[in-house]
């Protein structure tokens, strides 16, 4: 059994609705109904009503609730005050990243924080989006470096967790530049529908050429890193952040097609957390944010 699946029904219980739980879970549908129908399997009962509209627990379901609950609240809060007990220095300080920005981001920006507050310890978390922003909500992470595109919402209460912009990059069409004719023929390599990515990347694609292109692969779990290399073998057009493959875009190993589409890089702040080197690095990250936009604009 796993806590996902815990998580999923507890979600559902709540919503009444496949549709709705699967896009706050950041899954599609299909995904999520396998993980609920596993939780059945394992539990050895119904838990859902599939015969009602809007969804309905069993009276199964109905008695489990409480313990899916409790269990979620308990399994949460244990993690979250056993991480705070094991971070083993006040100079060390926790950022959840997605996959991406802790590869391509992250060990740079840190550098240039560090040069503003003096050394520092971190513990970095690279994930998906949701298990980032769970993370962050749930008091385990001092902070959350993510893409943010105004056209997909971060949903986190901007009094508890306020942010900053500490950089920029764009999501780009490539393809293999082994492969003949327009990137725009070719078949779409895609991220799960509910992802962020996923989301940011449906936007590009219906703002450059609709819904016409037909998807070769999806990849379940929103990992831009297993795009670009099956675009690096050919594999079809994959939207990805420009930082990610900026190489090979310079070694003419793939190729760009069509208009980027703009993301900020945000940082957010568990506000909760007050030790001194949680508010060195976000007065740093104003600093190095407010520097970057200088270069950027050609002033000294």
């Amino acid at each position: 059994m796993e806590l996902k699946w815990l998580e999923d029904f507890v979600s559902l219980a709540r919503t009444g609705s496949f549709s709705r739980s699967a896009d706050e879970r950041h899954v599609t549908q299909s995904a999520f109904s396998r993980r609920i129908q596993a939780l059945e399997a394992w539990l050895g009962v119904a838990l859902i009503d599939r015969s009602t509209y809007p969804t309905s627990l069993t009276q199964a379901g109905r008695d489990f609730r409480e313990t899916a609950e409790e269990t979620v609240r308990q399994l949460h809060g244990t993690r979250a005050a056993l991480q705070a007990s094991a971070r083993p220095d006040p100079q060390t300080v926790a950022v959840a990243a997605l996959h991406t920005l802790a590869l391509t981001f992250f060990p740079s920006w840190f550098r240039r924080i560090e040069a503003q507050t003096g050394a520092l310890g971190s513990r970095l978390l690279p994930d998906d989006f949701h298990a980032c922003i769970q993370a962050l909500a749930e008091g385990g992470y001092d902070f959350l470096l993510t893409f943010h595109h105004p056209s997909v919402g971060i949903l986190l209460d901007p009094d508890l967790f306020p942010h900053r912009v500490v950089g920029a990059d764009s999501l780009v069409a490539v393809h293999s530049a082994a492969l003949p004719g327009s990137g725009a023929a070719l078949p779409l390599l895609s991220y799960s529908r509910n992802s962020f990515l996923g989301r940011v990347a449906a936007i590009a694609q219906f703002r450059t050429g609709g819904d016409a292109a037909v998807t070769a692969h999806t990849n379940e779990n929103a990992m831009a890193e297993a795009l670009k290399f099956m675009a690096l073998e050919g594999h079809g057009r994959a939207w990805l952040p420009r930082s990610l493959v900026a190489r090979e875009l310079a070694e003419d190993r793939l190729v760009a097609a069509g208009e980027a589409l703009p993301l900020e890089i945000r940082l957010y702040r568990n506000a909760a957390h007050r030790r001194a080197a949680v508010s060195a690095v976000w007065r740093a990250a104003e600093a190095v944010a407010a520097e970057t936009m200088r270069n950027a604009n050609g002033v000294d």
